[in-house]
């Protein structure tokens, strides 16, 4: 192999293992949400990333989870400053949020529909994966 062919895959290399470092991941958990209002939407508290880990990083998914009472139901979002995605249901993984900055606070928003109970919503909590 040439000289200038070691040195491109040196480069290679090099920028796939800065690649591999690069990525990580942060975990945050809110406190239980009492949802109370029919058409009028109450947000969590935010979730937000520990430390400058994902700073200028992009978010690459995000795993989400809460818990409902038995036999209750609400629309729910997950909310991103520049922007909110629907939560079909009580645990997932989506992609709708990559590439947005991933050193932000999150959300989750959630609605009663007109005539339906209080209910609490526990368990809250998301893992970003980002890059």
């Amino acid at each position: 192999m040439k000289r200038n062919g070691w040195h491109a895959l040196a480069l290679l290399l090099a920028l796939a293992c800065g690649e591999l470092q690069a990525a990580g991941s942060w975990i945050a958990n809110a406190p239980a949400t009492q949802v109370s209002l029919a058409g009028r939407e109450t947000a969590s508290e935010p979730l937000r990333p520990g430390g400058a880990q994902a700073s200028n990083q992009a978010i690459h998914s995000v795993v989400w989870r809460y818990r409902l009472p038995r036999g209750s139901a609400l629309n729910v979002r997950l909310c991103h400053p520049a922007g909110c995605i629907p939560l079909p249901t009580m645990h997932g993984t989506t992609h709708a949020l990559a590439g947005l900055p991933a050193d932000v606070p999150l959300e989750f928003r959630f609605s009663l529909a007109e005539g339906q109970r209080p209910v609490t919503v526990g368990e809250l909590q998301v893992i970003v994966n980002h890059r």
